[in-house]
């Protein structure tokens, strides 16, 4: 897809079709038990419905009061309840509960249960046993898709990293394949597709036989996406693209993600940053005036940019000095409400910025940035080693400690057994034994591993630590065992120049390439991978790349659908993210797509960060 030299980025499609037709779909849900009910909301669900559908509209369907599940309600009078609720055995055992407790009081009521976003038959056969499958009623509520923003579209499913990658679970790639039909049904069809990856190819194929089920024809329809590329998170994953999840996030929307932890596109700045009594609850999307310029900058460059958005902000102000009556009329009733909700806004992100800056310098963020650096380049592997040590001595933080040491892990291919047992032992002496599970769960999905190549080495390595001093000894550790093994991670870096060699400073401001997103120090995988596809218009000339990521790999243009080059939509990229996507693989994305002139589209079964993956992964809470 060569679009080199093009500037003139095309208009995503609008998405807010998707919010009415859930909108819809649940009133008309909400409608088949007519009269006043009672509500029960699973906890993750009620950010996804507020975005979908506000209180005052389920109290205009006769919803009467609200719980959350998990919340008993002491006494309720309604005669009616209604369960919105995500297909999970627990939830099931709950309801069963009170439906149970109100037949031995002789209480009859009705009860409907909405699934979303489908039932499972597990969760019939849970309700079976409890003896209550003949007492409720089921439906689904198919919410697939929450646009959180113009050109991000959310799934919000964070289990499905746990429990496809880990527990080997494929329930949800049928809600993937269904969540590509309606895309494609509205916005399509799409005229190639490309992907990598298990569980990529697994939701391409099911997408297509849905399709060709559906005979649904979409010939002669002007499509306005025309590509669509599906990135697996763990194939792209075979050892490697955790890193990117991993490291940490310097773009502005990252570290507020990291710090603040963005949800369903909002997110609840305290007093700290309101420099008041209150918590307040901010949208963040490109309706933001603010936010929208500084969202994918360097954090370096974002203090400069509100200090100067905050002069011409006053100047505008300042304008009202030398203003006649009719001018102050004008400007009353035409800007000041404009510039009043902008100097709200810049309050907000300036207050967001001091308070990022003082957490991370209690976090001794630099010395965390340069050890990252260090082993993304696979220089002073010892001296970064001695920093997660401390790290995880000083009981810093239990999840950073986990992502420092999967970080080592990966990129250097597995610990040397003498690292992996020292490090473990230390972590579990310093945040609890009842870790144990969750060393177990990262060796599983291969963020957390022991290394069995160069073994051999290690008689040798201890005959030679003898005759030098402990600084040497670590050095040559090192040197052996860089001969013992090919990291992946190395190979596949080194092919597709995932880390830039730059003479001197590595511009932030004016940034040349993706690296920008980690301060110059690594391109994101996924996205190197996805401009690689697009520019050879397949994974022609990729093979050694393919093949250090496992395969899985493939590349399909539907013949039925009419490849026009003029059509906008050539230049509209759908980038499918299968366990997750990060803030700086969106930034990444978006500024590839302003180089090379076309328009990405995300969408991800969550907006993922390395600290959701690591709780993902926890099986005692820290």
């Amino acid at each position: 897809m060569a679009f080199a030299g093009r500037r003139d980025v095309p208009e995503p499609p609008d998405f807010g079709i998707l919010k009415r037709l859930a909108r819809d779909q649940l009133i008309y849900l909400l409608e088949q038990l007519p009269g006043k009910k009672d509500l029960f909301i699973e906890a993750d669900l009620m950010s996804p419905l507020d975005r979908i559908a506000n209180v005052s509209i389920l109290k205009q369907h006769e919803v009467d009061k609200l719980y959350k599940v998990e919340s008993r309600p002491a006494i309720s009078a309604s005669d009616q309840f209604c369960f919105l609720v995500r297909p999970r055995i627990k939830t099931m055992r709950y309801i069963a509960d009170i439906v149970n407790a109100d037949k031995m009081s002789g209480r009859s009521r009705k009860y409907k249960i909405i699934f979303s976003p489908q039932k499972f038959y597990a969760c019939e056969m849970v309700l079976e046993e409890e003896g209550v499958f003949g007492d409720v009623t089921c439906d689904e509520w198919s919410f697939y898709l929450l646009p959180l923003d113009e050109d991000i579209i959310s799934m919000e499913l964070p289990e499905f990293f746990r429990d496809y990658f880990l527990e080997g679970d494929h329930r949800w790639i049928n809600s993937i394949a269904r969540a590509l039909q309606l895309l494609n049904s509205l916005y399509g069809p799409f005229g190639k597709a490309y992907g990598i990856g298990r569980c990529a190819k697994m939701s391409y194929e099911l997408w297509r036989d849905l399709e060709e089920e559906s005979e649904a024809d979409g010939q002669g329809r002007k499509p306005e996406i025309g590509n669509v590329f599906f990135m697996d998170r763990v194939a792209l994953i075979a050892d490697t693209d955790y890193v990117t999840a991993l490291c940490s996030q310097v773009v502005y929307e990252g570290l507020v993600d990291d710090t603040f932890r963005i949800k369903c596109g909002s997110v609840d700045f305290g007093p700290d940053v309101t420099s008041s009594d209150k918590s307040i609850k901010v949208l963040l999307n490109a309706q933001d005036k603010v936010f929208s310029q500084i969202r994918n900058e360097h954090f370096s460059s974002v203090f400069g940019f509100l200090s100067q958005k905050s002069r011409n902000l006053q100047a505008q102000y300042d304008r009202r000095r030398g203003m006649d009556i009719k001018q102050m009329k004008n400007f009353v009733s035409q800007e000041l409400k404009g510039l009043k909700q902008e100097h709200r806004l810049l309050s907000l992100h300036i207050g967001a910025c001091e308070s990022i800056m003082k957490k991370k310098t209690k976090q001794d963020f630099q010395e965390m940035i340069k050890a990252e650096h260090s082993l993304l380049e696979g220089f002073d592997i010892r001296e970064s080693t001695s920093f997660i040590e401390e790290h995880i001595d000083r009981q810093v933080s239990p999840i950073e400690s986990l992502r420092l040491m999967c970080l080592l892990s990966i990129t250097e291919n597995g610990l040397i057994p003498k690292d992996y047992r020292s490090l473990k032992t230390q972590y579990l002496q310093s945040y609890g034994p009842e870790h144990l599970l969750t060393f177990h769960n990262l060796k599983r999905i291969g963020l957390l591993t022991e290394q069995s190549a160069g073994e051999t080495l290690t008689a040798v390595e201890s005959k030679v630590s003898k005759l030098v001093t402990d600084r040497a000894a670590g050095k040559i550790t090192d040197a052996f065992n860089s001969l013992a093994r090919k990291s992946n991670f190395r190979a596949i870096s080194k092919k597709l120049g995932l880390i830039p060699r730059v003479d001197g400073e590595y511009d932030l401001k004016m940034p040349r390439d993706m690296a920008y997103v980690f301060s110059g120090a690594y391109v994101p995988l996924s996205c190197k991978i996805i401009e690689q596809v697009l520019e050879r218009r397949g994974w022609l000339g990729l093979e050694e790349v393919v093949r250090l990521l496992n395969g899985n790999e493939f590349s399909v243009s539907d013949s039925a659908v009419e490849d026009n080059p003029a059509w906008e939509s050539q230049r509209v990229i759908l980038a499918v993210f299968l366990g997750g996507c990060t803030f700086s693989e969106i930034a990444a994305l978006r500024f590839l797509g302003k180089e090379r002139g076309c328009k990405f589209i995300f969408l991800t079964t969550a907006i993922t960060n390395s600290a959701r993956m690591m709780e993902a992964m926890i099986e005692a809470k820290a």
